[in-house]
């Protein structure tokens, strides 16, 4: 006979997969992603043997170990910390894509420049205009991208620094 509070096997087995999928996500992180997290000195020595280890089965074998020491640790701080990373990460794709958005536009429509300016009035109207018109000459020329990319830089800025307006 078996008591209502053990677990089965299988969910045990689940949950030991699903640590060392969380470690896994762990070794995916960037060095700066992965020290914004608090993890014990044993766990982050393990991700960072990982991070090192190029065989599949040596890494196979790393992780599994990893999926162990998360075992003994509260796994909640560790999966709000991936979670706070993602999140960062996809805002981040967000802004990079409404740049590229607002920059092809700018350059292809007459009428994107006098949209971006209503909609961020505190932009720089002479500047944005001329590094918008530098890029369609060095286009044209088939020059060097110089403005093309100095006007990503400034539209950025442009968006990081301000959160109103859409797209």
């Amino acid at each position: 006979m078996r008591d209502d509070n053990t677990t089965s096997k299988t969910q045990r087995k689940k949950h030991m997969l699903a640590l060392q999928d969380l470690g896994a996500e762990l070794v995916a992180l960037n060095d700066e992603q992965l020290a914004a997290i608090e993890l014990p000195e044993s766990l982050r020595d393990a991700v960072s043997e990982a991070r090192r280890i190029r065989g599949f089965e040596a890494r196979r074998r790393q992780l599994q170990y990893i999926g162990k020491l998360m075992r003994t640790v509260d796994a909640a701080p560790i999966q709000a910390g991936l979670d706070a990373a993602r999140e960062k990460s996809s805002r981040h794709s967000a802004l990079l894509k409404r740049v590229e958005s607002w920059r092809s536009r700018m350059l292809a429509e007459p009428g994107a420049l006098p949209e971006l300016l209503e909609r961020y009035p505190g932009a720089d109207a002479q500047r944005l205009r001329a590094l918008v018109e530098d890029a369609r000459r060095e286009r044209e020329a088939g020059q060097a991208p110089r403005s093309y990319r100095e006007l990503h830089r400034a539209l950025r800025a442009l968006l990081e620094g301000n959160v109103t307006g859409d797209s």
